[in-house]
């Protein structure tokens, strides 16, 4: 298998009158999927939109995920080229780089952020801007016969290495970063995703996540590799909580992918005490510390469920460990990540870039993966693909490249990987090394406080804690004297109402820095 359009060929051909994607607006079937993408494919090939999208170049979508929007990704893919998701709610200079980085053949976008689209093409300077309506390229599609010469042709260039997708994550320079993934990587991955997790025909699978985040990529293939269907979620859902669950429950979800904030919202708002879907019977979690108390109140509701929490940056293809919850956490515990999937190598580095050994219980190191599930890299940026994208220093006797995350780990007793924080998250205080992630576990730990993230103030040397919940602050620093030594002990601590939260629904670190 060399590409991922013979996930689609295969279930249209076993599959061809199932749903494959819904949202409330539409539905496909895999048959239906297969022809108007290859219709919208020849579209792009023929050059009938004023534009000839050509191999190996981008696609990108100015709009809110939906069935529609599959189908033209899945387009662009049979013409040879790759897509790229476009958060529309970041602001409009951050999307004006994104656009000048990718440099796409065409933007699609939708009647409700033509406009917004249209200021940042103007504001871009000498940014081609070839854009079209998504109803408008479905309009065409359907008019358009199938020209399989063209595909023929497009489709005799293809190699398990071409990319895929784009998607972008924050840079330390302030400039984002184009995660670059090939097809290999996410067939790899998929194929053992799925098997490892018994995902079959009859699931329904309820996206959470936009379609610029790596968590889609879970729902999308798996759905497309095995014949399950997709249920997508819209976005404004997860401040419903009784439209989120009616419509869960309406649809007969059975697996939920999920980030850890869109599990929070649901347990903090109470979502499961007015209506539990009670078909799902696996729920996956990962991009953050999931604070036990909310995932308490997950099993409370759906007791019979299997929860997984799997860890993984983008540029490794989503995830390389996961864990099977087999047991009851304490409040201020960390859930383990686990064990590497299949064909991944997951390793630790101390400092000296020695290899840590699992018997080595509770030493700190780098975690660093290996294998078939790497990243491209990062999209014309060679330099900063260079400083991650590395040769594994412990092997001198061929090439094997290891991508270094940043995070930090250490196994427990049973051999598991244990996430304790990101490099950058380690800071030294009062003489001592401390890890920000283990003072938010011990306040998320306490009696009436549900999220929690702990910055460093370096300007005034203080430690400052963030909080969401009704616990008054005087009495949570009380509860924090008992869980951490002095030197750990927030100088400042803040209630917010809402914890401020980034495109990919993780806490923003720099909107609460904004606030020291």
């Amino acid at each position: 298998m060399t590409n991922v359009l013979e996930f689609l060929e295969n279930s249209a051909e076993r599959f061809p009158g199932k749903t494959a994607f819904l949202d409330p607006a539409r539905s496909l079937t895999f048959f239906e999927l297969r022809e108007v993408s290859r219709q919208i494919g020849s579209l792009f090939l023929s050059g009938a939109l004023g534009v000839q999208v050509r191999s190996e170049e981008a696609v990108a979508f100015y709009m809110e995920k939906s069935a529609e929007a599959v189908a033209a990704m899945f387009g662009a893919v049979y013409a040879g080229a790759f897509y790229s998701f476009i958060d529309v709610r970041q602001p409009e200079e951050r999307a004006l780089q994104v656009f000048s980085i990718l440099k796409p053949a065409v933007i699609i976008t939708d009647e409700e952020n033509e406009e917004a689209l249209q200021k940042i093409c103007e504001t871009g300077e000498g940014l081609k801007c070839q854009r079209i309506r998504i109803g408008e390229l479905l309009r065409l599609a359907g008019q358009t016969e199938i020209y399989e010469n063209l595909l023929a042709e497009a489709r005799n260039a293809f190699y398990d290495q071409m990319p895929l997708y784009v998607n972008f994550t924050s840079g330390s320079t302030g400039v984002p970063k184009g995660v670059a993934v090939g097809h290999r990587s996410v067939i790899d991955f998929i194929t053992v995703f799925t098997e490892t997790f018994s995902l079959s025909p009859s699931d329904i699978l309820g996206n959470q996540a936009p379609f610029d985040f790596d968590v889609s990529v879970k729902d999308i293939y798996s759905g497309l590799y095995t014949g399950a269907t997709v249920v997508l979620i819209p976005r404004d859902y997860f401040s419903k909580p009784q439209i989120l669950m009616d419509y869960l429950s309406d649809n007969q979800v059975t697996v939920l992918v999920w980030a850890v904030s869109a599990m929070c919202f649901v347990s903090i708002m109470n979502g499961l005490e007015y209506k539990t879907p009670e078909t799902v019977r696996m729920v996956m979690f990962s991009g953050e510390l999931m604070p036990v108390k909310q995932l308490r109140k997950w099993k409370k509701n759906l007791p019979n469920a299997v929860y997984i929490n799997l860890y993984g940056p983008t540029e490794i293809t989503c995830n390389c460990t996961w864990y099977e919850l087999d047991r009851e956490f304490a409040d201020d515990e960390l859930i383990p990540i686990g064990k590497p999937f299949g064909n991944e190598k997951v390793f630790l580095l101390d400092k000296d870039d020695t290899l840590i050994d699992p018997s080595e219980i509770g030493k700190e190191g780098e975690l660093c993966v290996s294998g078939t599930c790497l990243a491209l890299g990062y999209y014309r940026d060679p330099e900063k693909t260079a400083e991650v994208f590395v040769q594994n220093p412990l092997n001198d006797r061929f090439y094997e490249r290891i991508y270094r995350t940043g995070d930090i780990g250490k196994y427990d007793a049973r051999g598991d990987l244990i996430y304790t924080s990101r490099k950058d998250f380690q800071i030294k205080h009062l003489g001592q090394r401390i890890e920000l992630s283990e003072i938010d576990v011990a306040a998320m730990s306490v009696e009436g406080v549900s999220r929690a993230c702990t910055l460093y103030d370096t300007a005034k040397k203080k430690i400052v804690l963030f909080y969401t919940g009704e616990r008054d602050r005087n009495e949570l620093s009380e509860e924090l004297h008992k869980k951490l030594p002095p030197y750990m002990l927030p100088g400042k601590t803040i209630a917010l109402t809402d914890m401020p939260l980034n495109k990919n629904g993780k806490i923003d670190r720099t909107a609460l820095s904004a606030k020291l």
